[in-house]
Parts: C-alpha cells; sequence; structure tokens
C-alpha cells in the first residue's frame, strides 16, 4: 500500500494561535540576512550606502539597457581608463618621489583570493546538496513548488530581456525587505490566509494525485548506539 503524504498537524487552520505564540521567537530581517553590512544595505540602516548601491545598480542598467552599450567595448574602455589612471599615478610618483601604485597587492591579496573561493565553494556545494534533495523526491511539495518556479522562471526570461529581468530582481531584493519590515503584522496575515489556501489545494492534490503514485517500501535506517 503507497505511503500517503498528509500535511502534517501543524498544517491545519487552527494554528493561528501558535504562530502568534511563537512570533516572537522568529529571528529578525536583519538577522536572516546575516546581521552584517548587506542585511544593513538591504534593510537602509545607511540610507546613503543604500541609495548608492541602488543608484549603481540602477547605471549599470542604463548604459546596457538604455544607451544600448556593448559589454566587450564597456570592458575596452573601462581597461583603458584604468590603465590611464595607473599610468598617470606612477609618473607623478616619479616625479613628486612618492611610492608607485601597488594596486595588485590590495586587490589581488591572497588571503583574499582564498577566502573569496573558500566561501564560493561552500556555496555551490550546499546549491548542488539542495538540488540533490530536492530532485530525490523525498519532498515532493517542495519539488513541484521549484519545478513550477523554474517554469514561471522561464517563462519570464524568455518574455523579457535577461539584464531587465535581473535589474528587476535587484530592486525588489532592495525594496521588498524593508518593505515587509515597516509592514510586518498585514503581510503575514495575508501571507498566512494564502498559506492555509495552498494548504488545502495540496491536500486536495496528494489525496487524488499523489497517494496513487506507487513507491517502494521505505526502509528505515538503523542507527548504531
Amino acid at each position: 500500500m503507497p505511503p500517503r503524504f498528509y500535511a502534517s498537524s501543524s498544517d491545519s487552520d487552527d494554528d493561528a494561535p501558535s504562530l502568534a505564540k511563537h512570533a516572537g521567537k522568529r529571528r529578525s530581517l536583519h538577522e536572516l540576512f546575516g546581521g552584517g553590512k548587506v542585511a544593513d544595505v538591504l534593510l537602509w540602516k545607511d540610507k546613503r550606502i543604500s541609495a548608492g548601491v541602488l543608484a549603481a545598480g540602477t547605471a549599470i542598467w542604463s548604459i546596457f539597457e538604455v544607451m544600448e552599450y556593448n559589454f566587450l567595448t564597456l570592458l575596452c574602455h573601462l581597461a583603458m581608463l584604468v590603465l590611464g589612471i595607473l599610468f598617470l599615478w606612477s609618473v607623478l610618483a616619479v616625479l613628486f618621489d612618492r611610492d608607485p601604485p601597488k594596486v595588485p597587492e590590495v586587490i589581488l591579496s591572497e588571503q583574499a583570493f582564498k577566502e573569496a573561493a573558500l566561501a564560493f565553494h561552500k556555496k555551490l556545494t550546499r546549491f548542488i546538496s539542495k538540488l540533490h534533495d530536492i530532485g530525490s523526491g523525498k519532498n515532493l511539495r517542495l519539488f513541484f513548488a521549484t519545478m513550477v518556479s523554474l517554469w514561471i522562471l522561464s517563462i519570464l526570461g524568455s518574455s523579457c530581456d535577461s539584464m531587465s529581468l535581473i535589474y528587476v530582481c535587484f530592486l525588489c531584493l532592495h525594496s521588498l525587505p524593508v518593505f515587509y519590515e515597516h509592514y510586518q503584522a498585514e503581510v503575514d496575515g495575508l501571507a498566512h490566509k494564502g498559506n492555509r489556501q495552498v494548504k488545502k489545494l495540496y491536500k486536495r492534490f496528494d489525496s487524488r494525485v499523489l497517494n496513487k503514485i506507487p513507491r517502494g517500501p521505505v526502509k528505515e535506517k538503523k542507527h548504531k548506539k
């Protein structure tokens, strides 16, 4: 007899008091974003830096979309600008008896490069592990949610320019967290109502479709004491 994938008892419609009881124990948005400079920027703790990041992102989008700048052309022009600045800096350093620029030692330090590589490796490993867990079918709800999300994302990618899509995501990431922080109670109420409706639909889908899918017997892992 195939196993059934019912939602847990905490998914029932009367879990609102439980949510309200434990609402104060949830971590703040600042903690969820790491509690560092990135969280400060996303939540507009320092308005000057946040506005600067938003302006920089808008400028990059304008260069490629509005001005229709080619990436290779922009890269060559930036390289020319950097070379010109370094040349002028080196000449002035010799004239005024100053130390020449040591840009490689500042930007490409070995320690910083190793830390960046380790951080990238850690994130990539976690991402691949997450994809493996989703694809293994252990959590069918997460699997179908991921497939639907990727399908919607593919439609958006085919209907609009990639740079514009990235810019829209950047704007959402830069505005939605601070909006949620100011209107958290109202957003949580709407999200809770929507969550209950989704769970009802999932229960129907579970009973009519998922439980009819044949699955092999699940073997329990034996843990040695």
